[in-house]
């Protein structure tokens, strides 16, 4: 069964620090870009940041750049997102996609996990 697993999310006080993982099972990673998006209720999926399947392509989301960092361990078949002098506004569900291309869409990715709360507050 193809599957991904977030995991790393929780509480932080503003300016504190959170580093989410992304697990692969049943696949590996190495051919994939992974993404890593966020959604508060109410609200459209964004795009956070992304990563080409052989990390020399990143992109970031104008809100999160210089905040966060993408990278990945493709024999430890894991995608990283280190967040970094965290704000309220990053509260949100995380998640973390496979799909062929290094993008922010949304429709580019082909396999989601499930997502984990990130919650930003003093």
């Amino acid at each position: 069964q193809l599957q991904l697993v977030e995991s790393g999310g929780g509480w932080v006080q503003p300016g504190g620090s959170l580093r989410l993982s992304c697990v692969a099972s049943g696949f590996t990673l190495d051919n994939y870009a992974i993404g890593w998006f966020r959604q508060v209720p109410g609200k459209e999926r964004e795009g956070v940041s992304a990563i080409g399947s052989s990390g020399l392509m990143t992109s970031y989301a104008d809100s999160v750049n210089g905040r966060f960092t993408i990278s990945r361990d493709n024999a430890k078949n894991t995608v990283y997102l280190q967040m970094n002098s965290l704000k309220p506004e990053d509260t949100a569900n995380y998640y973390c996609a496979a799909g062929p291309y290094c993008s922010l869409d949304v429709g580019e990715y082909d396999f989601w996990g499930q997502g984990i709360q990130v919650a930003v507050s003093s």
